[in-house]
């Protein structure tokens, strides 16, 4: 939970609906998408809005270069998304995905197995360490299918995941 920091935020329109970016003077801890699912995460307190922040600012200027077709760097923004180790393990995975790639949970869980030194983990944990994801699009979670290539479980909405897959040229046949 984070407490001990001021905590800004702003709205950014886009394609797939208002997103809410948040940030502490250091960093950036939230994306969240309108209505998503663990809307705020770890924040329990009072965000102030500020529209002119500096990691703020970037961070929209990183959305407009993604929503534009590019690909910007994710290592251009500090992130700092606050959760367990193991979530922390799980979203450190997510940044491998490559633009325009899927994995699957299960492929996921193989690799947090083979960090932990087990023979196997549990791709549902996976799945609710990827769902609990605060920095959405930056750090992409969208990116995660089914073992069956389905699209599963997005916390900002099914919709949402497959504007994002089509948008990177990603998308597994539906």
């Amino acid at each position: 939970m984070i407490q001990q920091y001021n905590v800004f935020y702003s709205l950014y329109p886009s394609e797939i609906g208002k997103l809410t970016l948040a940030a502490t003077d250091s960093h950036l801890i939230g994306l969240w998408i309108e209505n998503q699912k663990y809307f705020g995460g770890p924040v329990k307190h009072p965000m102030r809005e500020k529209d002119h922040h500096p990691l703020l600012d970037k961070a929209k200027a990183w959305l407009d270069q993604y929503f534009s077709g590019e690909r910007p760097d994710l290592t251009a923004l500090p992130l700092a998304p606050h959760g367990s180790a193991f979530q922390k393990q799980v979203w450190q995975q997510l940044c491998q995905i490559p633009y325009g790639k899927t994995v699957t949970y299960g492929a996921i869980a193989k690799q947090v197995a083979e960090q932990r030194g087990l023979n196997t983990f549990s791709a549902q944990a996976v799945g609710g360490a990827v769902g609990r994801n605060p920095i959405s699009i930056i750090i992409p979670c969208h990116r995660v299918i089914g073992a069956d290539g389905s699209l599963t479980g997005y916390a900002g909405g099914l919709d949402a995941k497959r504007w994002l897959l089509v948008h990177e040229e990603g998308l597994p046949c539906l």
